[in-house]
Order: structure tokens, then sequence, then C-alpha cells
């Protein structure tokens, strides 16, 4: 069983790995959770987004999207705390559960029984919470919790890896975009970088748009507003 565990988990994070940005790597995680913990039938993902707010970003079905609205409508339920707390919660049957009176009677009300949250977190990050889910009461025992505790350790470090990928290509881009806007500037007007830099700044600012959609208008069109001092 360890052998056959160890493996799996080394094809689980080659195969995360290897999707190219965040919706597919959720996608990915919630898909090889069902296969991978025992007792789950279905996984969705709450993902922490910059603001603090909790987004379901990742479903296996329709019904966990409900569930996991039902958590965020009531602020209820064993994903919230797994999140708020940095534990595993488990939640052994809705319909007996007295924690989340309002939260329980919604997602028993859908057919949900069990549930089993694990916080996806990295150093001090907290990105989100990873929550299964089966029909049956009772279906997590302390193997599900063991297996499940070990795979939300790898799709957290791949979570994070595919985030930190995409700010860093994003940041490239955008210092990539902001130089061609200069360059364009620059030869049109005769000027230097800092002019250059402090007429997209005023157009953004006279126009109440952002710098980098300023930035984009200008490389894609070749245009500048017409009120642009110069």
């Amino acid at each position: 069983m360890g052998d056959d565990l160890a493996a799996a988990f080394s094809e689980l994070a080659r195969s995360l790995q290897s999707e190219q940005d965040e919706r597919h790597t959720l996608e990915a995680i919630t898909a090889a959770a069902v296969d991978t913990v025992p007792g789950a039938r279905y996984a969705g993902l709450m993902v922490v987004e910059h603001r603090g707010d909790v987004d379901i970003r990742a479903v296996t079905d329709e019904v966990v999207r409900q569930i996991d609205q039902a958590q965020h409508d009531t602020g209820q339920g064993p994903g919230r705390q797994a999140i708020r707390e940095q534990r595993i919660v488990r939640l052994p049957d809705t319909a007996a559960d007295e924690r989340w009176p309002e939260f329980c009677r919604r997602a028993a009300a859908l057919g949900i029984r069990s549930l089993l949250s694990f916080p996806l977190y990295v150093a001090d990050d907290t990105l989100g919470a990873l929550n299964l889910y089966a029909p049956e009461p009772d279906a997590f025992g302390d193997e599900s919790e063991h297996v499940g505790r070990l795979f939300a350790a790898h799709a957290a470090v791949a979570l994070s890896g595919v985030r930190q990928q995409e700010r860093c290509g994003h940041t490239i881009e955008v210092r990539d975009l902001i130089g061609q806007a200069k360059g364009i500037l620059m030869e049109r007007y005769s000027t230097d970088a800092d002019r250059a830099f402090d007429l997209l700044v005023q157009v953004s600012l006279r126009t109440g748009t952002k710098l980098i959609d300023v930035v984009r208008h200008l490389t894609d069109t070749g245009e500048l507003r017409p009120d642009t001092p110069v």
C-alpha cells in the first residue's frame, strides 16, 4: 500500500505540474481528488482571493457548487473552518451534526451526508480548501484523512507554483507593453522615457482608465486620446 501510494502521488505531482494555468490546475486537482481519496464521490475547491474573499473555483459536479454556495451564504461549514483554522475538518453526517445547523440542513437536502475538508496552504500563505463529499454518512475514515492530507499538500504546492508562474508572466508582459508604449511616444514626440511615461499616466488619470489599458490601447492602435497634452 505504501509503495502504491507513493507511486500514485509521484504521478499526481507530475500531472499537476504539467497544467499550464490556474483554471486547469484547479480542475485537475478536483478530478484527481475523487480518484485518490477513499470515500470521495465529489470534490470542490474554495480559493482565497487577493482581497481575502473566498471564491468557488472548481467543482466535479453541480451539486458541489450548490453546497459550497451554501457555505458562502451561511458563513458556515467545514471548508470555511478549514481555511480559518488551517486544519482538517471532518463532518460525519449532515443529518446529525450540530456545529453548522443551517449549512447542514441545506447540504442534507441536496443529498450530501458526509464532508471532509483540507486546508491548502504553503508557508504562511493560505490558498483555500479542498472539500470532499459523499452521499453516504460516515463515508470518510482515518485512511481518507491520511491520504487526503498527502494529496492536499501536493495540490497546494502545484497551485502555489502555477500562481507564481502566472504572476511572473503577467509582470513581464506588463513591463514589455509599457516599454513598447514608451518607445512609441519617444519616437513620435522626440521626448525621453520619463516624459513618455508621464503622458501615459496623464491619459490614465484624465480618462479614469487603468494604466495598463491605456498602454494596450496605444500598442494595439498607435493612438493616444486626442485631448492628451504633449
